[in-house]
Formats: structure tokens, C-alpha cells, sequence
């Protein structure tokens, strides 16, 4: 507690001592001028942040609180809780920005993105809830061999938790540049520190609460944000729409479908991601296991996929309202060479801040301070619940299920949960001054191709699919992750974009149209080449597990290999 105590004070004091130097000294050139106001409620936010993990830490004591809440979220409370974890810097500022740059393109993501519900509502919550203890990987082992099984199920959900992390980080990272005038590399340290103190102390009851407290905020925000918007153009949209179309670069071109995704091998490659990705995200399926019962997590996605809906629309508002209105706003822009600005690459801050500019073109410092307080909570409280999944993989599925072979020694197991903290803290924030230049949304939908090829399908046949053996699993989880991996590197967005590299040796954008395909055949090649005694009792177990999956009516005990 006293650590607790001393790491909240450092990092407080640091905040406003950097606050105060920069107020006195102006910005670092080539930033924004400071925003006292917003500064303030940045710090506020921290502030009320830190109360609740000191509050968390004194309910924290075994490794059920700090993985699972100790299983005593509410429906309502988790709903709003996944909601806010869903609604992460890809959301608000990525969509916003995809919008505002590509037009109607940018809402292939809103849709995938929530039609990927209804698979984890009726398909998963259900016998997650019911089959798991702490992390999705404890269903997929259930009735498999638990070394293999685990070693590869960790492996890719930490795959996915860093890429995923990378995308906040990016966020988060800009925001503070933005706020503060502080060059990136230590806007990222700044978040990396939060976020070790955020899950090292206050766990899942910590992250939960966070979760919920922005997740009310954000859609206070945006709501307020778009009605205001919509207010300019006497709540029109068709007037919306017309002066967006009269002041982009793009035309007519901005409210069809071509400007972003340009083929439909691509278009069909990225639905498949963000549709399926849903289904792995590793920090999204832990929140299964918060609740009490499987009516509790049926309830808690019912809630989460009308709040995330509702958003989804909100960002599309936002981002064709900043088309038209930012344009008037040449403060904004970067000065061009010929004295004009080109809205497609020219805002401060990059594409992923036209959410927070608008907000201050609409209701000044006060609304912007507001506005930015509540973007860094989505990506606190999302990076906190990244790398709380991170850190329960590392301790719960490799060190106590597998090495320890379910007999840890809980102070033990919680102390590599916290190492594994710090350890994911520093892979991300380097990570996330590789990444400084992309954008956040796209990000996101290579995070939802590994999770689609990786997790999903292995996860999906575990629990539908007499047939799979653990040779499968393992085979057709592989696949899916090494396919997605390295044709992402391959691809234009890392190998030219990031690694400024000629030509990309990948056409598509998005290995979602091969991946998944790939570790779905995977699983079922090598499950019906899997002739062994030891798969026959595999596929013997399954009636087991789907009576238990289905019913919850008897205490989960994984099949003893």
C-alpha cells in the first residue's frame, strides 16, 4: 500500500510539475499551444483514477479478485464495463478519423466491428461463462492436452494483446503530445506508467470500474458532441452531408463506398477480421468470467452491444461533421507551402485528433478539456484491460495450469502476474513509438485478423466440434497465427508504410481472406488424421464439456491427461 501511495504521488507530481514547466516555458516548438483547461481535467481524471486503484488494491487479495473481480460484476455493470472496453482509441478516435478522411468508407469498420456481437452474444457468452475460470484459454483446454494446448492459446492471445496495445498506445500517446507539448517518446512512458499502476495494484476490480466510469463519460461526450454538431446544420443531415461534400478534397466520392477499401478481395478480407476478430479479443472474452452466472453474461452482452451501436452511430456523426465544420478552422491546419490546407494530411495531430479538435471548435476550451479528459480514460481503461489479460495469460495459463500444473502458490502466481505487467508495459511503449504515424482504426482491424485466424477458430471448434483433437488445435492455431502475422508484415501498411520498403509482396491489406480459412482447415486436417487413443478420449470427453457448457449445473473440472 505504501508503494501504491508513493507511485500515485510520483506520478501526479511529475504530471504537474511538467504542467507547470511547459506553461512557463510555452510549448515545445512545432505543438499546439497549451490548454490549461484541459490540462486541469486531465489531471483530475488521473487523479479520480488512481483514488479507485487505491480503493481496488484493499479488495484485492487472491488471484480470483484480480483476474475475475471475484465474480461479483452485476450484468449491467459488466455491459457497461465491455462497452467501455470496446470503446477503445480505435473507436472514437480512429472511426472519427477514418470518417473525416475517407468518408463513408470509414464505416466498414463501425459495421464490422459490431456485427461481430451476436457470434460472442448466442454462441459464446454462454458456455464461456460456463467452462472458464479466468481466461478463455481455460475453455479451450477443458477436454485437450494442457501443455500444447496452453502454450499455443498463450502465445497467440499475447500476440494479439500487444498488437493491440500498440493501437491505445498510439492514441494515448498523441493525446498527451497534443496536451502537454511533450515530445512523444515521453507522452508514452507517461502511459506505460499508469497503466503498470492501474493493473499492478487494483486488478480486474480496478479495470472494471475505470471501464464503467468511461464508458458513462465517453457516450455523455459524444452524444453531446453530435447533437451540438448536428445543431450547426439546423439537425439536418442532408446538410451535413452536402457542405462535407463541398469542402473535401474527395467530392462526391466521399459518401460512396471505393475511397478506402478499393477491391472487393480486400473488402471482403476486412469484414472477415473485424466480424470474427470480435470473437478472440483475449481482454474482451475475460470479462465473461467477472459475472456470477451465464444469465449475468448474457445479460452483460445484451447491454454492451446496444451501448456500442448507439456509439458507432455517434462516431459516424462526428466524423462528417468534422469535414464541414473544421474546414473553417484554418488554426487547425498546418500551413502548406502554397498557403492552403488539404484536409486529408494536414490536421494538427494527425487524422486520429479530429474528434478532440472538433470538440473544441464546438464548445471551446471547456468542452475540449472535457473531451480530451475522457479520450485518455477510454485509453487507459482499455490499456489496462489489455494488459491485465496480457498478465493472466503469462501467470495463469503458462506458469500456474501448465508449468505448475494447477498447483501455484497464489502470492507466487500474483507476483508473475505483476512482472508480466511491467514486462508488456515496456514491449508497448516501444512498440508504440515504432507505430507513431499510423492510424489507430486501421491498426485495429490487423489486431481483429490475428485474433480471427488465432483465436476464434480454435476457440469456436473446442466448443462446437466433437471432432477436434489437440493436434488439430494446436496445428490449425498455429497456422492462423503464423499466416496472419507474416502476411501483416508483408502487407503495404508494414512493409512500405512502416517500413518504408518499395513494393509489398502481399496484395491484400487484411489477411483475414486466407488466415482464417487456413487455421480452420488446419484444425480439421489434423483432428481427422489424429487416429490416437488419446484423441479418441478427447472427442469420448465432449459430451461432458457440452452438458457442462450448456447447463453450468456442475462444477467445471478440466478432463485429466
Amino acid at each position: 500500500m505504501k508503494l501504491l501511495h508513493f507511485l500515485c504521488s510520483a506520478i501526479l507530481a511529475s504530471m504537474a510539475a511538467v504542467a507547470h514547466a511547459s506553461s512557463i516555458e510555452g510549448p515545445v516548438p512545432g505543438h499546439v499551444e497549451l490548454n490549461p483547461v484541459a490540462i486541469g481535467m486531465f489531471l483530475l481524471f488521473v487523479l479520480v483514477t488512481l483514488g479507485i486503484t487505491r480503493w481496488a488494491s484493499r479488495r484485492t487479495r487472491t488471484t480470483k479478485d484480480f483476474y475475475s473481480a471475484g465474480g461479483g460484476i452485476t450484468g449491467f455493470q459488466n455491459g457497461l464495463a465491455i462497452a467501455g472496453d470496446y470503446m477503445s482509441a480505435a473507436s472514437f478516435l480512429g472511426l472519427s478519423g477514418m470518417v473525416f478522411v475517407f468518408g463513408f468508407d470509414g464505416l466498414i469498420y463501425s459495421v464490422g466491428f459490431l456485427v461481430g456481437w451476436p457470434f460472442v452474444m448466442f454462441l459464446l457468452a454462454e458456455p464461456l461463462r460456463n467452462l472458464g475460470k479466468f481466461t478463455f484459454v481455460d475453455v479451450i483446454a477443458y477436454r485437450f492436452q494442457q501443455a500444447p494446448i496452453r502454450l499455443m492459446s498463450a502465445s497467440t492471445s499475447l500476440v494479439v494483446v500487444i498488437f493491440y496495445l500498440v493501437v491505445q498506445m498510439v492514441g494515448a500517446g498523441k493525446l498527451i503530445q497534443m496536451l502537454f507539448g511533450l515530445p512523444y517518446w515521453m507522452a508514452e512512458i507517461i502511459v506505460g506508467a499508469l497503466m503498470v499502476t492501474y493493473v499492478f495494484f487494483g486488478g480486474m476490480v480496478a479495470t472494471t470500474w475505470v471501464q464503467i466510469i468511461k464508458a458513462v463519460l465517453l457516450l455523455f461526450g459524444a452524444t453531446f458532441m453530435a447533437v451540438t454538431a448536428l445543431a450547426q446544420f439546423g439537425f439536418s443531415p442532408d446538410e451535413m452531408f452536402r457542405r462535407a461534400v463541398a469542402v473535401h478534397p474527395g467530392a462526391l466520392s466521399i459518401v460512396g463506398p471505393g475511397k478506402l477499401v478499393k477491391d472487393p478481395l480486400n473488402a471482403l478480407s476486412l469484414g472477415i477480421a473485424l466480424m470474427f476478430g470480435t470473437a478472440g479479443l483475449p481482454n474482451i472474452l475475460m470479462r465473461f468470467f467477472t459475472v456470477s452466472s451465464a444469465k449475468e453474461a448474457r445479460k452483460s452482452a445484451f447491454i454492451a452491444t446496444g451501448f456500442i451501436g448507439y456509439f458507432y452511430l455517434l462516431t459516424f456523426i462526428i466524423g462528417f461533421s468534422a469535414i464541414a465544420l473544421l474546414a473553417q478552422h484554418p488554426e487547425f491546419f498546418k500551413s502548406t507551402v502554397d498557403g492552403h490546407f488539404h484536409l486529408t494530411r494536414d490536421l494538427l495531430g494527425g487524422s486520429n485528433m479530429v474528434a478532440v479538435k472538433l470538440a473544441q471548435a464546438l464548445g471551446g476550451n471547456l468542452f475540449y478539456g472535457f473531451i480530451a479528459a475522457v479520450t485518455f480514460a477510454t485509453i487507459l481503461a482499455v490499456v489496462a484491460g489489455l494488459a491485465l489479460s496480457g498478465a493472466a495469460t503469462v501467470s495463469h495459463d503458462l506458469y500456474a495450469c501448465w508449468l505448475a500444473r494447477g498447483k501455484a502458490n497464489e502470492a507466487r502466481e500474483m507476483r508473475i502476474s505483476r512482472l508480466a505487467t511491467l514486462t508488456l508495459s515496456v514491449v508497448a511503449i516501444g512498440l508504440g513509438i515504432l507505430f507513431e504515424h499510423i492510424n489507430v482504426a486501421f491498426m485495429a482491424g490487423l489486431v481483429g485478423a490475428v485474433a480471427a485466424s488465432a483465436n476464434f477458430p480454435v476457440l469456436v471448434a473446442s466448443i462446437f466440434w466433437r471432432g477436434m483433437t489437440t493436434r488439430g488445435a494446436v496445428a490449425g492455431g498455429s497456422l492462423g497465427l503464423i499466416s496472419a502475422v507474416l502476411m501483416t508484415a508483408l502487407s503495404k501498411s508494414v512493409w512500405v508504410d512502416v517500413l518504408h520498403q518499395a513494393h509489398a509482396p502481399v496484395f491484400l491489406d487484411n489477411p483475414a481472406l486466407v488466415s482464417v480459412p487456413l487455421a480452420f482447415a488446419g484444425i480439421w486436417v489434423f483432428s481427422m488424421l489424429d487416429r490416437s487413443a488419446r484423441a479418441q478420449r478427447e472427442r469420448d470427453a465432449f459430451a461432458l464439456q457440452e452438458f457442462y457448457g450448456q447447463t453450468g449445473l456442475l462444477p467445471v473440472k478440466a478432463v485429466d491427461h
